[in-house]
């Protein structure tokens, strides 16, 4: 079995890459093969609702200057698949985002090739007594 994780994180060793090495880790001592992607290593943009993979079907995005063709196949080949971002004014990072709205088109446009996978989602959150994002924008101070 094997199991890919994408770190949404800017930060490769920070608070969420952290939290991802450890999950590994626990999956390795059951003899679980893993992979970590960092999002941030390589572009990837949103889907711009062109509507071409659901016209091609052929498990691809019919964009293709990013990197995000290249992580749906990893998905594919993949049994269990990791969502791990940190959490900024209330959401993923930008990256883990395109991530799940191109994987999902695709998906969606090909039967539901993601339908059987293993997922989990991870997250690194603020610490409690932080400022809410937005007092910081200077809303509801």
């Amino acid at each position: 079995m094997k199991v890919i994780g994408f770190n949404g994180s800017p930060r490769k060793n920070g608070n969420t890459g952290i939290l991802i090495c450890n999950l590994f880790n626990e999956l390795e001592k059951e003899g679980i093969e893993t992979e970590l992607v960092q999002l941030s290593h390589k572009k990837i943009h949103g889907c711009i609702a062109c509507y071409k993979c659901m016209e091609n079907k052929d498990q691809r995005c019919a964009v293709n200057d990013d990197s995000a063709n290249e992580y749906i196949e990893k998905i594919m080949r993949a049994q269990g698949v990791i969502l791990s971002s940190p959490v900024y004014f209330l959401d993923a990072t930008p990256e883990m985002k395109a991530l799940i709205d191109r994987v999902g088109f695709v998906s969606r446009s090909n039967g539901g090739l993601c339908r059987n996978k293993v997922g989990a989602l991870v997250d690194a959150a603020r610490r409690s007594g932080a400022m809410h994002p937005l007092d910081t924008m200077g809303h509801f101070s």
